[in-house]
């Protein structure tokens, strides 16, 4: 396959970054890249360019890293509390996952964060402290802390007594039920 080099004026995911030298192939470029305006074509003038490239880059990443960093002292001192379902034996119910962390960091801190960059083997299904580490960054890892509680109890009691009223009060009559019944009155 012929290949064309290109030179990068902007983040590509999977391919590389402002100021890289990259091969790919000519369709790529002519009917993404250069259209879009994410590369150039290596010439000599655009090499003399490299160097402003780097610099934009290396402000990027310094800003991205500032950012990042921010943003785990931030988590850092966050303290939450979940609050989970038991039966009577004390098994959750439900469980906490990076979904239910995302949301909870997006609501209380306001920080919008991938699910993906929580490091989470399994949901969390047990009480307790727990502590989760979050990849915001390559080189920046935040760890959060929160309490895992399960639901009161006068909840649960008050719920029973009142799931066991509401079938007194309403009786539902299937159309299969009335057919039995009325064949029983019959004989």
């Amino acid at each position: 396959m012929p290949l064309t080099e290109l030179i990068l004026t902007e983040n590509v995911p999977g391919l590389g970054a402002e100021a890289d030298v990259v091969k790919v192939r000519r369709g790529y470029a002519r009917n993404y890249l250069l259209p879009r305006g994410k590369a150039h074509e290596v010439t000599p003038g655009a090499l003399r360019q490299i160097d402003a490239l780097k610099q934009k880059r290396a402000e990027r990443e310094a800003r991205e890293l500032n950012e990042a960093e921010e943003l785990a002292r931030r988590i850092g001192k966050a303290r939450f509390v979940f609050t989970l379902e038991t039966g009577e034996t004390g098994k959750a119910f439900g469980s906490v996952t990076a979904q239910d962390i995302v949301n909870r960091l997006k609501n209380e801190i306001g920080a919008e964060i991938d699910r993906h960059k929580i490091v989470l083997e399994r949901p969390i299904k047990d009480t307790g402290e727990h502590e989760v580490a979050i990849k915001l960054h390559h080189d920046v890892t935040a760890q959060l802390v929160f309490q895992v509680k399960s639901a009161e109890e006068p909840r649960g009691a008050e719920a029973e007594s009142a799931a066991t009223d509401e079938p007194e009060k309403k009786k539902k009559h299937r159309f299969f039920h009335r057919k039995k019944e009325e064949k029983k009155e019959t004989e």
